[in-house]
C-alpha cells in the first residue's frame, strides 16, 4: 500500500475519468423544476444562462458520464489528493477509532470547489461563451472559478457577499491576480443589487442576493452565462470525484468506512463524498451519512421541504429542497459557505429518504476541535471544514464510550490560510 506518513496516495493514472451520477438511483426520483407560475419549467429553459452540455448533465439519466480530456488534463494539476489517517489527532482525543480525512485543500483554489469550476469553465468555452457571472460566499468558489477562467481564457465578474469580502479581503486579492472583477454584493450594478441597497444602505449581504446579482446579469448579455459552486445537479456531479477517490483510498487500506461526515451549506463537496457511497447504502452497505451544517444556518435540520427559489430576487426556477426561505440573511458567520437558505435537491432528497442524516454544530464548538486539529495534525482548516471536523471527531468519542472502534471519514474541504481572522479571537 502507497502509505507515507498515514497518506494514502492514488498515482496519476488513477484519477477518476468518469463522475457518477445518482438522479437514475433515487428511492425518490426529483420532481421537476417550476417556473414562477407553478409550471413544469423545460430544460432548455436553463439554457439562457447555462450551456446545452451542463443542462443536459442536470438532468441526465445516464449513470456515468465520461471526464472530457481537457478537464483531466487540469485535475491532474493536483488529484489525486490524498486521504490522511488522522492518527496525531486520534491520539489528542484518545480515541482507538480510526479517523481519516480527504484532504481537498491542496487543489490550486485550496478548496473542492475547482472540481466542478474547471469542468463548468470548459463546457462554457466549448459553447463558444466569453465571459462568466457568478457569486461567492467566502470566497473559495469565485476563487476557483476565477482560477479556471483564467484557465479556459473566459472572462469573469463575482459577486462576493459583502460582509465575507470585508472578512476575507485577500479572496478578492486572488481573483484580481486572476484578472477576475470582484464587487462586494449587494452592488450598484444590478437591479437587485440596487432595491437591496434601498431597502439597507449597510446590508451585510447574503448568498442569495448575491446569486440573484450573478443570475440577472448573465441574464442580461449574450456574451455572458451564470456559473454556480453548488445546489444544482450538475455541481454535486462533478464533485463526486472526491468519493470515487476516497473508495479506491479505503481499498487500499482494506478498510470499510462506519460514518462519513462533510460540511453543508449548498451540498457541493458533501454530495461529492456521499453520491459514491450512497450506491453502497442502496445495496445495504451499513454506513452512515452526515450532513454538517452550522447552527446559524440550519437548512437541513431546521428548514422546510418544498419548492422554493435559490435566490433572494427569486429568479431561479423552482427547486424541490429543504429551505429556510429566500429572505433568509445568516448571521455574520465566518463559515461564508454555510450561509445558504436552501439545499441541493439531491441532498434534499437523500435527507428526505432518510439515507444520509444533517446534524448542527455551533461555530464554538467547530472551532474547539479546529484547534485540536491544527495543533495536531497541523493544518488550518477552513471554517466550513471545521464543522465536518468537529461532528467526525464527535463521533469517534461517542463510539469510545460505548467501547466501539469505527472508522469515520471526513472531508477537509479547504483550508483556512485565508480566513485566519475567523481565528484571531481566543478558542474556547
Amino acid at each position: 500500500m502507497p502509505l507515507i506518513d498515514d497518506a494514502i496516495s492514488l498515482p496519476k493514472d488513477q484519477i477518476p475519468r468518469q463522475w457518477l451520477n445518482v438522479l437514475p438511483h433515487l428511492p425518490v426520483p426529483l420532481g421537476p423544476y417550476k417556473a414562477p407560475d407553478g409550471s413544469d419549467l423545460p430544460p432548455a429553459a436553463l439554457e439562457a444562462i447555462f450551456p446545452p452540455n451542463l443542462v443536459d448533465q442536470e438532468f441526465s439519466d445516464q449513470p456515468i458520464i465520461a471526464i472530457p480530456e481537457p478537464i483531466l488534463e487540469a485535475y491532474a494539476m493536483w488529484r489525486p489528493t490524498p486521504l490522511v489517517r488522522a492518527r496525531r489527532l486520534e491520539k489528542a482525543l484518545g480515541v482507538k477509532s480510526r479517523v481519516y480525512y480527504k484532504n481537498e485543500s491542496l487543489s490550486p483554489s485550496g478548496s473542492h470547489k475547482s472540481n466542478t469550476a474547471l469542468a463548468q469553465a470548459y463546457y462554457n468555452k466549448v459553447a463558444g461563451v466569453s465571459r462568466l457571472a457568478t457569486e461567492t460566499g467566502a470566497g473559495q468558489w469565485g476563487t476557483a472559478l476565477a482560477i479556471a477562467a483564467r484557465w479556459f481564457d473566459l472572462g469573469i465578474r463575482v459577486y462576493m457577499v459583502k460582509v465575507s469580502l470585508d472578512q476575507k479581503p485577500y479572496r478578492r486579492t486572488i481573483m484580481n491576480l486572476m484578472e477576475a472583477e470582484v464587487l462586494a454584493s449587494p452592488s450598484q450594478m444590478t437591479n437587485a443589487g440596487r432595491a437591496a441597497l434601498a431597502k439597507d444602505p449597510n446590508s451585510p449581504g447574503s448568498l442569495g442576493l448575491a446569486i440573484s446579482e450573478a443570475v440577472e446579469e448573465a441574464a442580461s448579455r449574450s456574451d455572458t452565462n451564470y456559473a454556480l459552486g453548488s445546489v444544482l445537479n450538475h455541481v454535486l456531479l462533478h464533485q463526486t470525484i472526491i468519493g470515487q477517490e476516497v473508495k479506491l483510498q479505503l481499498a487500499l487500506a482494506n478498510e470499510t468506512p462506519d460514518c462519513l461526515v462533510a460540511c453543508h451549506g449548498g451540498g457541493s463537496n458533501f454530495g461529492g463524498l456521499a453520491v459514491p457511497f450512497v450506491l453502497d447504502v442502496l445495496k445495504g452497505q451499513k454506513t452512515e451519512i452526515l450532513a454538517a451544517e452550522p447552527t446559524a444556518c440550519p437548512t437541513l435540520t431546521k428548514g422546510a421541504y418544498g419548492y422554493d427559489y435559490g435566490d433572494t430576487a427569486r429568479l431561479t426556477p423552482l427547486m424541490p429542497m429543504y429551505s429556510l426561505g429566500p429572505d433568509f440573511v445568516p448571521p455574520s458567520i465566518h463559515a461564508g459557505g454555510l450561509r445558504y437558505h436552501g439545499a441541493s435537491p439531491i441532498v434534499s432528497s437523500l435527507i428526505k429518504s432518510k439515507i444520509a442524516s444533517p446534524v448542527a454544530v455551533s461555530a464554538d464548538e467547530a472551532y474547539r476541535y479546529t484547534r485540536l486539529f491544527a495543533q495536531s495534525e497541523y493544518i488550518v482548516p477552513a471554517p466550513e471544514s471545521s464543522h465536518a471536523l468537529a461532528i467526525a471527531c464527535q463521533k469517534a468519542l461517542a463510539w469510545e464510550k460505548e467501547g466501539r472502534v469505527g472508522v469515520v471519514v471526513f472531508v477537509l474541504s479547504g483550508h483556512g490560510l485565508l480566513d485566519l481572522s475567523a481565528y484571531e479571537s481566543p478558542l474556547p
